[in-house]
């Protein structure tokens, strides 16, 4: 990845269903709507020149479909990679709510 130019972090839950992908989305979105700064247009580049790095961390990384995230962004070239992490607290009835941190990385093909 080029030199990222701006980093935004998001959490996101799945209270009672226990959908990692859910709280994943959830903390995706978080981190997108802190996001104020129109970077492409700051640079004067296409919004298609957008490189960004998703990670995501939850306690289950292979419950989180991967495609769903890439889904949620309206432009640019997303990875997305997901780890352990997060947190799963416990509930009387056994299920746990699910917690997922998210950090995004944005860079600009061609700004270094």
């Amino acid at each position: 990845m080029t030199q990222p130019l701006l980093i935004e972090f998001g959490m996101g839950t799945s209270l009672r269903r226990q959908d990692y992908t859910e709280a994943a989305l959830r903390a995706v979105r978080d981190a997108l709507w802190h996001n104020s700064i129109n970077l492409a247009e700051l640079f004067g580049v296409d919004k298609s020149a957008m490189r960004l790095d998703v990670q995501i961390a939850v306690q289950h990384p292979d419950a989180v479909d991967k495609s769903a995230i890439i889904n949620i962004f309206p432009y640019g070239s997303p990875t997305i990679t997901v780890v352990k992490g997060g947190l799963d607290v416990p509930r009387p009835d056994g299920n746990p709510t699910v917690i997922a941190n998210a950090a995004i990385r944005v860079a600009l093909e061609g700004i270094a």
